[in-house]
């Protein structure tokens, strides 16, 4: 069975993404949350679990071959199952799932830093830097421009749930949770996020853990 290693459902955005993508396959796996930031975080991720991920998560096992990369998580198990289950069947706009998905993975570092998620609270709206600004405009044309070309199947980005919606979701949470004003067509998207059987579950069961990481409580001033 595969084996996932997740870090706090309620502020891990890289695990929520790992998670969603085991679940996206349809194989059954075993999933072990291990608190980020506690006191045995250093020994945990320093063990044979974490390598050779550099004590980062999610980690996925599948035997003895190790994913320890949100995305590479996707592309492993789009190979191991059906890509379509990930990746929309025509060419432009599968091309253009993965273009965003690896600029989802790879950019909006102001976003990340000044808004981190955190699926308990909802913070009252604040003034956000020029670099956030102009992050949320890109997702936000992004997002515009894949539901006016391929979006016409469903409620997600290319119709169906795929991989792209699982790289853009914890962005969906952000948006939520720092009160970011935002068009109806992305309030439409949100709401399909956040309605996502699998995104309830999530979101239901960060409310229920015990642990608190401080640094996530305020909004970054």
């Amino acid at each position: 069975m595969l084996k996932l290693i997740i870090g706090n459902k309620a502020y891990s955005s890289w695990s929520l993404r790992g998670w969603l993508a085991a679940k996206q396959s349809g194989l059954p796996f075993e999933e072990i949350t291990v608190p980020m930031f506690d006191e045995d975080w250093d020994k945990r991720r320093g063990g044979d679990e974490f390598a050779p991920s550099g004590g980062k998560v999610p980690v996925l096992w599948d035997e003895s071959t190790v994913i320890w990369d949100s995305l590479a998580i996707i592309e492993w198990l789009a190979d191991k199952t059906d890509r379509a289950r990930y990746w929309p069947d025509e060419d432009a706009a599968r091309g253009m799932a993965m273009s965003m998905a690896a600029e989802m993975h790879s950019s909006y570092d102001n976003l990340r830093r000044e808004c981190p998620m955190n699926l308990r609270k909802r913070f009252p709206p604040k003034p956000l830097s020029d670099n956030v600004v102009a992050e949320i405009k890109r997702v936000l044309e992004l997002w515009a421009e894949a539901r006016a070309r391929h979006g016409s199947g469903g409620p997600y980005l290319f119709g169906d749930f795929g991989a792209v919606d699982i790289m853009f979701a914890p962005v969906v949470t952000r948006f939520f949770t720092y009160s970011v004003p935002i068009p109806n067509f992305a309030t439409a998207y949100m709401e399909a996020i956040f309605n996502n059987h699998w995104m309830l579950e999530w979101i239901e069961a960060a409310q229920e853990e015990p642990w608190v990481i401080e640094r996530y409580e305020t909004p970054v001033s």
